[in-house]
Order: structure tokens, then sequence, then C-alpha cells
């Protein structure tokens, strides 16, 4: 009979470890994917970057623009 609330004890402990573990795996899950996000959105941003400078550069070709560079 005592051990059978050692037992419960331990089952509910390893319980809470798998739980625990899985949480700390879906954590790591997503660093390296928010990882990922971020560095996509830095290539967008570079882009984006890079087409405001064509713009602008055609802009001024074109003498529509309001200030000189």
């Amino acid at each position: 009979m005592a051990d059978e609330p050692d037992n419960l004890v331990l089952a509910m402990l390893r319980r809470i470890d798998e739980t625990t573990q899985r949480t700390r795996d879906d954590i790591v899950d997503l660093k390296v994917r928010m990882t990922a996000v971020e560095e996509g959105l830095a290539g967008v941003n570079r882009r984006l970057d890079r087409l405001e400078i064509r713009v602008d550069r055609i802009e001024r070709r074109l003498e529509l623009s309001d200030v000189a560079h």
C-alpha cells in the first residue's frame, strides 16, 4: 500500500516532465521558425530599399522629383 502513493506521485511527475519537455521542444521550434521569418523580412526590406533607390533615380532622370539629389 505504501508503494502506491509513491508510484502515483512518480507517475504524475513523469507526466509533468514529458509535458515540460514537449513545451521546450515547441519553444525551440518556434525560435527557429521566428529566426527564419526575421531573416525573410530582412531580405524583403533590402529589396524594398533597392527599389526605393531605383525609383528615386528614375524620378530624378525624368525630373519628377521635387528634391534634387
